[in-house]
């Protein structure tokens, strides 16, 4: 997996989380398959089509949170992640 401080962008903009959907018990192969880019400042409160309850592993920048629902729409309980 990339680190927090690693997180950017192509053209090298900062980028405050990545959702990844492959999963492994292999530490070093966790960080697989399809990519979901959380921007800094970003609200969304459904997840993309093809990503509920998809995500397997993610990774957060430095100076950032990703806060999540267990269900849609910001509802039911809520856990929040950091670098």
């Amino acid at each position: 997996c990339p680190a927090p401080a690693d997180l950017r962008t192509t053209n090298g903009t900062r980028v405050c989380a990545q959702l990844y959907k492959d999963d492994s018990p292999y530490y070093d192969q966790c960080c697989a398959g399809d990519v979901l880019v959380v921007e800094p400042g970003s609200d969304v409160p459904y997840m993309p089509r093809g990503w509920s309850g998809e995500a397997s592993s993610l990774v957060v920048g430095t100076r950032c949170e990703l806060n999540v629902w267990s269900r849609r729409g910001k509802k039911g309980s809520t856990r929040r992640f950091s670098a």
